[in-house]
């Protein structure tokens, strides 16, 4: 059996599966972050979910996977870049494997959702010959992670997959050039694809206030002024996709988070992206993700198989 947790912002979740080759859900449990409690509590909050895990199916685990937003630094061991400010800067890998007296591997929350999707998900089901795979998460953020021949590729640096922190491809209109990420990187994909940003821009557009959900429903409803704000964010995503097809070349996009739930995407992409890659022509399937929400956790639970 294989334990995974997917520790986010508000909750943690942790699962357990039967193997890499069988994906049966044995138990599966979540508990609160408790972030504003401080960096202390949320590994106690962990040590909890895991010893309920092991109490109710009666297996201690020798190891454990994690998946996270931000990733460990490979010089200082601490962790960096994640959207939950009070484990930044601090040695949560050490820390958790001293408390659980297990080994830890922590990894980005993208790279184990494209790993799940790789090996458990709509790339296993739908195109099973896949080598070379590129997994999107598009929800509050934007990040991504890259499998080739079914393994999760980590570069040196620890940065395979930060796509969103590339700037948007093309010449960038005026409003495109004027908004920064919270880093001050001008121009970011994420401030655009992510949900934040497409609301941002509706505000920009309308100086009204909706979200991304209300946003979509507008524009599916006919109203003139979403489906401009819509063809621009169709458009915006056709650009970035273009630097992945233009470097990689996969031979499959899995897509997941909330904005991957707009249907639209997987017609208007292919339709708009020509224009911007180095061929007349466009034959990578784009598809959404089998799991969802909880491909994040499955591809943690698969890190030590």
């Amino acid at each position: 059996m294989l334990l995974g947790i997917d520790l986010g912002g508000t909750k943690i979740e942790g699962i357990v599966i039967e193997s890499k080759e069988n994906s049966k859900e044995v138990i599966r449990h979540r508990v609160d972050t408790e972030e504003e409690k401080g960096y202390l509590q949320v590994i106690r909050n962990i040590k909890s979910l895991v010893e309920y895990i092991e109490n109710n199916i009666n297996h201690k685990f020798d190891k454990l996977g994690i998946g996270t937003p931000g990733t460990i630094d490979p010089e200082t061991g601490l962790l960096k870049n994640s959207n939950s400010q009070c484990l930044n800067g601090k040695p949560i890998q050490k820390d958790l494997s001293e408390t659980l007296d297990k080994i830890i591997l922590i990894q980005n929350d993208a790279n184990c959702f494209a790993l799940a999707e790789t090996l458990l998900g709509s790339v296993k089901d739908q195109y099973p010959n896949a080598r070379n795979v590129f997994g999107i998460i598009m929800g509050t953020g934007v990040g991504a992670g890259y499998t080739f021949r079914n393994q999760l590729v980590v570069g040196p640096n620890k940065l395979t997959g930060e796509w969103g922190q590339n700037p948007i491809p093309g010449p960038m209109d005026k409003y495109e050039k004027s908004v920064k990420r919270h880093c001050g990187r001008v121009g970011a994909i994420e401030v655009f694809l992510s949900g934040p940003g497409l609301e941002n821009y509706y505000s920009f557009v309308t100086n009204e206030k909706k979200s991304s959900k209300d946003i979509v429903q507008l524009f599916r409803n006919g109203d003139k002024t979403s489906n401009k704000i819509m063809n621009k964010y169709f458009e915006r995503t056709a650009r970035s996709f273009s630097s992945i097809v233009n470097i990689l070349d996969p031979d499959v996009i899995v897509c997941g988070g909330g904005m991957s739930e707009i249907d639209e995407l997987y017609e208007e992409i292919p339709k708009r992206i020509i224009p911007y890659i180095a061929s007349n022509f466009f034959n990578t399937p784009i598809v959404k993700s089998a799991h969802g929400s909880s491909s994040g956790v499955r591809g943690a639970a698969l890190l030590w198989d």
